[in-house]
This record gives C-alpha cells, structure tokens and sequence, in this order.
C-alpha cells in the first residue's frame, strides 16, 4: 500500500519533469536573450535555494557568495588545469567542493543565531574574497577565462551552445527544487521548522539542534557551489566579485522576496530580480538599485511573507 508521502513525492516528481519538458520546448523559441537570463536567474535562485534552506530554521546568511565563488572557481579551475570539460560533471565539482570546504565551519557555525551567524557568513565571504584578490594563481582581480563546456564527451555547436547550457541549468533546477521540496516535508526538514519555533522544546523531544543547522548547512553550501559553477559556465569568466558581500546581498534579496514556504518561488523570485535589474539597467543605468530597493519595499508591504505565501496562504494557515 503506497502511503501519503511517497504519492506526494511522485506528484512532485510529475509536476517537476513537466515543468522541464515545457521551459526546454519554450527556450527552443526564446530569443537568445531571455535563454541567457532565465539560465542566470536559475543558477543564482540554486544559490538562494540553500539560503531558504537555512531560513527555515531561522538564520539567514550572508556570506552565500563564498560558495557560489567556490563552485565557480572548481569549474573553471578543473576545465583549464585538468582538461575536464564535461558540463554536468563540472557542475557536480563545484557542488561538491562547496560542501566540502563549508563542512569544517558547519559545527561552529551551528551554534549561533541571528546576527551572529549574518555577521560570521559574512565574514567567510569576504576573507574568501580576500585570498581571490591576492592569488596570482586565481587569476587576482581580474580572475579569468573558462573554455568552452562539452556535455557527455560532445562539443557544444556555437549556434546551440546558450539552449544546451539553459535546458542543463534548468534541469539542473528543477532536480534539485524537488529534491529540497521532498527534504522540507521529511522528518529532518520538519525538525528544521521546529528548530525556528522553539528550539529548547526539539532538544527535549530527542532532537539536536546544532546537528539540524550543521546539515543545513552543508546543503545550502553544496546548492551554492551548483549555482556557481552552472553561472560561471554560462558567463565563461570568472572573478573574485563571486564572493563581494554584494553577491551575498542580491540572494539574501531573492530569498526575502520568495520567502521560505515555496520552493517554486525561490526561482519564480530570481527571476523577477533578473528581469527587473535587466530593464533597470537599461532605463535607469544610474539608479537601477534603487529600483531593486523600491520593489523590495512594495513587495515587503503588500506580501510579507514573501511570493510563496500567494499559493501556500491556506497550508501555512
């Protein structure tokens, strides 16, 4: 007898490969353009993902950019060193390698809250910007050139190159969008709620708070370091500003703007943030964060609990 969790898992996974099949059949006519946007606004929301991950349990980073760095640097650095060009593999090493070098801050990191944890994220990202500036080896402050992506074992076509590299982020995406809505409604992702709203009443039901946080934020570092491998692939250059803590900032914005009930929105809100910087940039070259600041505003108003609260208002009831 099936139960309720694994029918809810496959209508998930129904909803999640639909969605793939009609943005693949849609970038096929997309202008070249809004495949490059909607391939930037899914890389940057994989990174916003991880930093909805950590909000669930009440703390919200800003130091993401350390690991979007890290996976963009282990891309590009494995391409050009080592000869290994396979996109999706290059993908997964910066992924990876994110985890990795987040995992030994994870049990400090886990025992603090509020601005303390804000302020030390922060401040892993910058030292991480720091050694990027300095390191002749990494290219310094101008940072460097990644060569062309192949995917299992083919050169990318110069005229399908943007289409492969959008249909593979986007996959990407939705994979990893179903994986953390399953991880949210499991018994570890309902601690991590738990954890938001009282965190001595989990430690008294046999739960471990700092061992939650720990995992989480792992997780949000293994989503980051995706998110910026698949950007630096679809940029093709690659530079210390990755890891400036006004990287950090914009996917802090996108996660406000989402809020943490909805995984869809976390990608619907990304690229709202693109499309706005977009044609901000465009019209108002001088003041587009200013715009950004405005929508901020308009959106904290009128929906505080962010873009997701529009379809999820009756469940969080």
């Amino acid at each position: 007898m099936v139960n309720a969790t694994e029918t809810t898992a496959a209508r998930y996974a129904l909803w999640a490969l639909a969605a793939g099949v009609l943005l693949a059949l849609a970038g096929w006519v997309m202008p070249k353009w809004l495949t490059f946007l909607i391939t930037m606004a899914a890389a940057n929301g994989l990174v916003s993902l991880g930093i909805v991950v950590l909000m669930r349990g009440g703390v919200v980073p800003f130091g993401q950019g350390m690991v979007f760095a890290i996976g963009g640097y282990t891309a590009a650095l494995v391409a050009n060193k080592w000869g290994f060009t396979d996109a999706l593999g290059l993908t997964l090493l910066g992924g990876v390698m994110a985890a990795l070098i987040a995992a030994p801050f994870a049990p400090l990191l886990s025992r603090y809250r509020g601005i303390f944890f804000a302020m030390l994220t922060l401040a892993l990202s910058m030292v991480t910007y720091g050694l990027l500036m300095k390191l002749d080896v990494l290219g310094g402050s101008d940072g460097f050139n990644l060569s062309r992506p192949t995917l299992l074992g083919r050169k990318l076509p110069d005229e399908q190159v943007g289409y492969i590299l959008y249909c593979l982020t986007v996959s990407v995406s939705i994979v990893m969008g179903l994986l953390a809505r399953i991880y949210f409604d499991s018994t570890r992702g309902l601690i991590t709620v738990a954890v938001r709203e009282n965190e001595l009443r989990v430690e008294y039901l046999g739960g471990s708070v700092r061992h939650a946080m720990a995992i989480n934020f792992v997780l949000a570092a293994f989503c980051g370091g995706l998110g910026g491998a698949l950007a630096v692939m679809a940029l093709g250059h690659i530079e210390p500003n990755f890891s400036f803590w006004t990287t950090s900032g914009e996917f802090v914005f996108v996660a406000i703007l989402a809020g943490w009930q909805s995984v869809l929105a976390v990608f619907v809100a990304s690229t709202v943030l693109e499309v706005v910087r977009s044609f901000s940039s465009s019209y108002f070259p001088n003041t587009w964060q200013l715009a950004l600041g405005v929508f901020l505003l308009i959106v904290i108003r009128f929906l505080p609990r962010g873009l997701g609260s529009l379809w999820v208002r009756g469940g969080t009831r």
